[in-house]
């Protein structure tokens, strides 16, 4: 008798929490306002996209009628000039996974909208936004319009997906077939560092045989069918990105090993090809402390910007995998993965060497190479 009270009791709960959801006509409560307001930017706001880092632009409107129809989450809707918002061109959620009554777009981001529009690379041109309040399977679009125009980047619709240098002033010559690959590190942004000759020609690729297209750089842009040049020999860390059209070259100097115990480079590894830095038959001697022999170390990179031209800075190459062990010769290889640092410490983002190479001469080298994940390497 005292199972059958109880389980007529669960079911009553759960009749009295179902007609709790429903309103006088039975049917679930999704009670939803539309968004009365757009707030930023204003109406017809022009907008000349930028390729600097951190380059955005901030939309804002008016929470719905919270009292009215409980929480919401938001989506501003992107549709052409004449489009009436029944199939936007492009939605997205508002910060914080929508509930916030704003959200901040990338100008890369609004250049790839822009061109969903048919807006041309550097054309300028104008657009609706707007946005959608939802709750469960409901939505409603907001009371307001506004327009935006827009002057894009000089990015390409057709996004290369393997890019190549290759010319006389590059490591493989005229030979297409020994170009120079780039590493793809995002859809149509790519980098390299490779070696390039003063004074002579070379040019980008997105194939090693037939007829690919061909690509250079001028005054920080990427363009077809030409070739570039640069006014210093080195090794140049070149990258380009397709979505935008930018380019930058960055003169690198040295690479140096950093040992931590003493905080300074102990040896440079000299560019010997094909992205591969290496200094052969080096010795470390681990730094005696009271708690041990201390092995940690990490590597230096000088370079200057705007290919050559800035003065000399220093970055810093660390562990992509945070470890405060010593490898093994089972250790993964994941452990020797690079990661570039901008905020130079003497002790974080270290590695440690194995036991095996203390004062043992050894060959230290690092690959800064396409198709692999940047890593470096420590043999006898």
């Amino acid at each position: 008798m005292k199972k059958i009270v109880i389980r007529l009791t669960v079911v009553a709960s759960l009749v009295f929490a179902l007609a709790a959801c429903e309103d006088d006509g039975g049917d679930v409560d999704t009670r939803l306002t539309a968004v009365s307001a757009l707030t930023e930017p204003l109406d017809g706001k022009e907008v000349t996209l930028e390729t600097s880092v951190g380059a955005s632009t901030y939309f804002e409107w008016e929470y719905c009628d919270v009292d009215e129809s409980g929480a919401a989450v938001y989506q501003i809707a992107f549709d052409k000039a004449d489009g009436d918002f029944s199939n936007p061109v492009y939605l997205t959620s508002a910060d914080n996974n929508g509930l916030y009554n704003n959200v901040t777009i990338t100008h890369k981001q609004l250049n790839k909208i822009a061109g969903m529009m048919g807006i041309g690379s550097s054309e300028t041109g104008t657009f609706k936004w707007t946005v959608f309040s939802s709750k469960g399977l409901k939505a409603m679009k907001g009371e307001e319009e506004r327009s935006i125009t827009i002057t894009r980047l000089a990015g390409f619709a057709d996004l290369p997906v393997d890019v190549y240098v290759t010319g006389e002033a590059s490591e493989g010559g005229t030979d297409l077939a020994e170009a120079h690959q780039m590493k793809a590190v995002a859809g149509g942004e790519f980098e390299t560092y490779t070696q390039l000759t003063a004074g002579e020609a070379f040019h980008f690729t997105d194939g090693i045989s037939g007829t690919p297209r061909v690509f250079y750089t001028a005054d920080g842009l990427i363009k077809e069918n030409g070739s570039s040049s640069v006014a210093t020999t080195g090794v140049y860390r070149i990258t380009l990105d397709f979505n935008t059209g930018a380019c930058t070259y960055t003169l690198v100097t040295r690479i140096g090993f950093y040992f931590c115990p003493e905080g300074n480079i102990l040896f440079d590894l000299p560019y010997v090809g094909n992205g591969i830095f290496r200094a052969e038959d080096q010795t470390v001697t681990f730094k005696q402390e009271g708690w041990g022999r201390d092995e940690r170390y990490k590597f230096r990179m000088f370079v200057k910007e705007n290919g050559g031209a800035y003065p000399e800075t220093e970055l810093e190459w660390g562990t992509l995998n945070g470890t405060d062990s010593r490898p093994t010769p089972t250790s993964p290889e994941s452990y020797y993965y690079l990661k570039l640092i901008t905020n130079l410490t003497q002790w974080d983002n270290k590695w440690k060497l194995m036991g095996d190479f203390d004062g043992v001469p050894a060959d230290y080298t690092i690959y800064l190479q396409a198709g692999q994940p940047y890593t470096h390497s420590i043999t006898k």
